[in-house]
């Protein structure tokens, strides 16, 4: 290809490479909760360096996504044909997609249109050779964007992992007692609390993208790759299991210590097991079906030409622009506009907080104000509103609960699930459910909120050990009650982008001890309610 042909093909690429930096860079997040940028590459890039996103295997998936990039070039021959119709058709899709997930407020919907706009600019760079190429590079990228779905899986991986150590070494004639997410000798000679970084789901990703890598570079059928890469999934829950069981073994023969070893070492071995099983099996069914293996053809091979018909380049990479420039645009103008008027909760003077909760309840309880932590004021938006109190009851000063709501502002970040903060407050999530509870007065306004079973030891907290709690939440919009954070997403997704709402969200937590059983927890929570809800919450039916 000659030097005016390179030039003709990189204009107009470099020109929409411009347009979509300009866009992604100074119109890319609209959330500013917790990092506060404009930019969709700082957000994203933020994640792989911040050891509380678990993302840090991000560089890892880059530079895989790269070494991909640069050897499908070296397989495909470069024949000149053109690929204009699907990039330019790619670009403009993914500004629709970014302007959704920006007024939607969804960064990780705004990096999918990043890689499909990445994808469309490297075809009209490249051609259909540089569209073939970067194909699969792009979307093996998704295994670098944080997702908070992870920290529901997390929990579940963890009672699984813990539930199967303990059924195997009961199997091995070790007397374990398992509590929640705890495992126990009865002797007390140890005891092992199976944290969220040992649940596997900290290396399931990176573990899985690995994989992925295995099956792509070793094998042709895109079935075969998919079959090497779910291979990694039931590998790292039997790895997890292997390690919690090699714990418990080491502390029954050596104590505490020897437990504490084995945890560190039987880190590594996580990655060993799973990375042997996945490599083992590529390697039976390479010898085993020789033909399935990868061959050095051309990706591009017997692929028709996909040249952009009916207009010219130039005409194609103005529409993007004026696109894009729209795009900008349009996003400038939505951020600028205030929350909606609809909150889910009654309002103090000035609109900011959610109205003062009463002091004194009928049913015998009398609440203390409980100001926001300093660190809660400075992670969370500035225009994130409070109202939060203690109750005491007077039947019984021993028994406590705490009433908190936290309403957003502008900004969903202001809003996020509970078990993150009880997490890094030191408790332990055993179990969750749900329960439906009364309004009062009014049956059909009745709703269903999520509880937590959680303990922590209290033995710096009046030297009562373990103790039970029972965390209760739920999200309420201007017309609507959900229980769980992924449901209040999706509802508040849904208006920002069909009816440009953008609901101030409350998130309501009450929390009591458990020491005198579930029921009679319950019973005092919905006692407090009884009292509260009409003060703060309006009346919604289900």
């Amino acid at each position: 290809m000659t030097t005016e042909s390179h030039l003709k093909r990189l204009g107009p690429a470099l020109a929409c490479a411009a347009a979509g930096f300009v866009l992604f860079q100074y119109w890319g997040n609209a959330t500013h909760g917790y990092i506060v940028t404009n930019s969709l590459f700082y957000w994203w890039g933020f994640q792989w360096v911040n050891a509380d996103s678990e993302t840090e295997h991000g560089w890892l998936v880059l530079a895989l996504a790269i070494f991909i990039w640069f050897r499908n070039l070296g397989l495909a021959k470069d024949d000149g044909r053109r690929d204009d119709g699907r990039a330019f058709a790619a670009i403009l899709c993914a500004l629709v997609l970014h302007a959704l997930g920006f007024i939607a407020q969804q960064p990780r919907v705004s990096i999918l249109a990043l890689l499909f706009y990445c994808w469309g600019v490297l075809g009209l760079a490249g051609g259909r050779r540089w569209s073939k190429a970067s194909a699969f590079p792009l979307a093996f990228l998704v295994f670098a964007i944080p997702i908070s779905a992870l920290d529901s899986i997390s929990f579940w991986l963890r009672m699984g992992v813990v539930r199967t150590g303990a059924a195997a070494a009961h199997l091995m004639g070790i007397g374990v007692l398992r509590n929640g997410t705890q495992l126990i000798a009865p002797d007390g000679r140890y005891q092992y609390d199976v944290v969220a970084a040992c649940s596997g789901v900290r290396s399931l990703v990176a573990l899985a993208a690995l994989s992925l890598f295995i099956g792509y570079l070793w094998f042709r059928p895109l079935w075969l790759r998919c079959f090497i890469f779910a291979l990694s999934l039931p590998l790292v829950f039997a790895s997890n299991v292997v390690r919690i069981v090699s714990i418990i073994v080491a502390a029954k023969v050596g104590g505490q210590a020897a437990g504490d070893r084995v945890h560190d070492v039987m880190g590594y071995a996580v990655f060993i097991i799973v990375m042997g099983g996945v490599l083992a099996a590529a390697d039976f069914i390479s010898r085993k079906f020789p033909r399935l293996s990868f061959a050095a053809a051309d990706p591009a091979a017997e692929t028709p030409n996909a040249g952009a018909a009916g207009l010219s380049r130039s005409a194609l990479v103005a529409v993007v622009l004026l696109a894009a420039s729209a795009d900008a645009a349009f996003l400038a103008y939505r951020s600028g506009l205030p929350p909606n008027e609809k909150t889910g909760v009654l309002l103090a003077a000035g609109g900011a907080n959610p109205i003062e909760l009463p002091t004194f309840l009928d049913s015998g309880w009398m609440g203390s104000a409980v100001e926001p932590t300093a660190v809660e004021r400075s992670i969370l938006p500035p225009d994130t509103g409070y109202s939060r109190k203690l109750y005491l009851s007077q039947s019984g000063p021993s028994r406590q609960t705490l009433l908190s709501i936290v309403l957003s502002g502008r900004d969903r970040t202001s809003l996020h699930r509970p078990e993150l903060c009880l997490v890094g407050q030191g408790w332990t999530i055993d179990g969750s459910s749900l329960h439906s509870f009364a309004y009062p007065g009014k049956n059909a306004s009745g709703f269903d909120a999520t509880v937590l079973h959680v303990h922590r030891n209290s033995a710096g907290y009046g030297g009562r050990g373990e103790v039970p709690e029972i965390v209760v939440y739920w999200y309420v919009g201007g017309d609507r009650i959900v229980p769980s954070q992924v449901q209040r997403m999706a509802y508040d997704s849904w208006n920002r982008v069909l009816h440009g709402r953008a609901d101030r969200w409350a998130y309501v937590l009450l929390m009591t001890d458990a020491e005198d059983g579930e029921a009679a927890a319950l019973a005092r929570i919905q006692g407090v309610l009884n009292s509260t809800l009409p003060s703060f919450q309006p009346a919604l039916a289900r």
